[in-house]
Parts: C-alpha cells; structure tokens; sequence
C-alpha cells in the first residue's frame, strides 16, 4: 500500500476517533460542573447542633438548652434532708426543700424565668440569652455559648429587726456564660465561669463578690435515659465565716414524651445559683448527700408559622 494512502487511512482514523470521545468529554465537563454546584450549595448549608442536654438543667445548674419561642416550661424541683440524718428522720425523707419555677421562651435565643424557693424563702428572677451555636457546614462553631444572669430576693424575716435594715440587702445577683460542646451523639460537655455577688455578707471578712468554675457532662445511654454530673469549684478564701463545700451532683435524666424526669444525688440542698454555689455546707466525706428530684413540662403557648425561618 502506498505511504500516503497509509497516512491518509491512519489520519481518518484518528479523527474518527477524537469525534467519538468530545461527547465523553463535554458530558464529563458538565459531571464537574455539578459537581462543584453540589459543593458550593452544601458549603452554604448551616448545620445547627440540637440536644445537647435533655432539658435547661445538666442537674442544678443551668445548662445551655433554652425553650423554643412561644414554649412555657414549668419546672418542680425537689431535694429531700441529708441520708445519714438516720431512721428518725426516716434518712432524710422527712425533711425537704422545694422550689417552683417557670421559664418562656420570649425567642428562640432569649428565656426569661421565676421562681420560690422555700430555702431562705427566696424568690428568683433570670434571663437566658444565647450568643454563639455549635454548627457545622456555611458556618462552623464548635462551640455553644449562653448567657445567664439572676437576681434572687430573701425573704426570711430579719434575725436582728432592732437594727436598720434595708430591702437591697436582701438581694444577691449572679451571672455565668455556659460554654458547652456536644462531643458526639452521646457525649456533651459544658464549663461554667461563674460571678456571684452578696449585697450583705456575715462579717467584714467574707467577701461580697465571688468566683467559682462549674464543668458538667451528660452522657446517653439509650434514646431516653441519661447519667448527668456537675462540679462547681469555688475559689479559697472568699467565704470565711463558716465552712462551705465545692457542690457536686449526680444524677438521670428520663425522657417521658413531653416530661423530663431527673433524679440526683448531691451535697448541696439548695436549687439556686447564689446559695448552691456560695452557700453549700455538705460534706460528701461525712456522707452529707441530699437525694433529690426535677420534673419539668412543658407548654406550646405561641406556635410557629411553618414558613417562618430560624436565623443566627
């Protein structure tokens, strides 16, 4: 055969060749395209992480779950005496300190609360707003963080009435910021930096302001059971005047539909930032634990407009 015929057949044939694949390579082009379409839109979808705890409390304090706008929350909070007060006292079951409480979700970022305790006779006030939370995907934050500030009233009568005594003594304000991180679908930690302030302390040597480091865990055991725990460390030489302890808890959280139902135990009898922080003098090594439970409800007063968006 002749070279150039040769050529001629070979150059055919590889043109023949190149129009078969442009129709590859023009569909593999728009694979891409979509591909990176895909990408661009899923990069712009905010993930927001949900349950880090089962309710607004790890155990006594606060954790950063807030209700949903519209949503009434009523919580009963109930912690019986100390179990080595012995039989008499049928192990602490004949003794009990009370609080009632409720929290609404003015939004979904914003709780307001109230409440009586009967330890001291104190009525309480706070506000709950939440600044940062956990997401991933257009936005990632690893973390959730809330604000938490209260102001708490005794209203026990004077021990000295002779005295001048003034309504603003009564009165004891505490804020916190809740830093907490859902580690996976089990785990959740939470820290908590805490100021307290006394308008009237015991002497001139306890201190009117107060630090203290609370930390806290929640871990899942099945879709409805929890083990919580909480640890408030107070910082030395704040209170001097008598013996005050660091208060721990442990307890379980039970998810019953629209009930949360925790029971605990702890070293501190108190349901209130001020005193359980400041004010807790059980000692766990002499077996001064308070077995105690929380049950809360909840009430949808202002449902949601189905096509209202939630935005951060």
């Amino acid at each position: 055969m002749n070279k150039r015929i040769l050529a001629k057949w070979i150059s055919l044939v590889c043109l023949i060749g190149a129009l078969s694949i442009i129709p590859q390579l023009t569909q593999a082009q728009d694979d891409l395209m979509n591909m990176l379409q895909d990408a661009t839109e899923d990069s712009t979808e905010i993930n927001y992480t949900t349950a880090t705890f089962k309710t607004t409390r790890i155990v006594t304090g606060h954790s950063i779950e807030l209700p949903a706008a519209g949503v009434l929350q009523f919580l009963i909070g109930h912690r019986f005496g100390r179990l080595n007060a012995g039989p008499y006292e049928f192990f602490g079951l004949d003794q009990a300190t009370m609080r009632l409480g409720f929290e609404y979700g003015v939004l979904d970022r914003l709780t307001v609360g109230v409440g009586r305790s009967t330890f001291e006779k104190t009525f309480d006030g706070f506000g709950k707003y939440k600044l940062l939370r956990q997401s991933t995907g257009g936005r990632k934050m690893p973390v959730s963080l809330v604000y938490f500030t209260s102001v708490a009233l005794n209203s026990l009568r004077w021990a000295e009435p002779e005295r001048e005594n003034f309504f603003s003594s009564r009165l004891s304000y505490t804020h916190q910021l809740l830093l907490a991180r859902k580690i996976n679908d089990g785990l959740s930690l939470q820290l908590t930096p805490t100021y307290v302030h006394h308008n009237l302390v015991p002497t001139t040597l306890d201190k009117n302001d107060i630090y203290a480091m609370g930390a806290g865990f929640r871990q899942k055991i099945t879709k409805s059971i929890t083990i919580n725990g909480e640890y408030f460390y107070l910082l030395p030489d704040q209170v001097v005047t008598k013996e005050v302890f660091n208060s721990a808890s442990l307890g379980i959280d039970i998810e019953t539909g629209g009930h949360v139902f925790q029971l605990h135990v702890s070293n501190s009898r108190a349901m209130i930032e001020k005193m359980f922080i400041t004010e807790t003098t059980g000692d766990i090594t002499n077996g001064d634990i308070h077995f105690g439970f929380n049950i809360s409800r909840v009430f949808t007063l202002k449902r949601k407009d189905p096509a209202e968006k939630k935005k951060w």
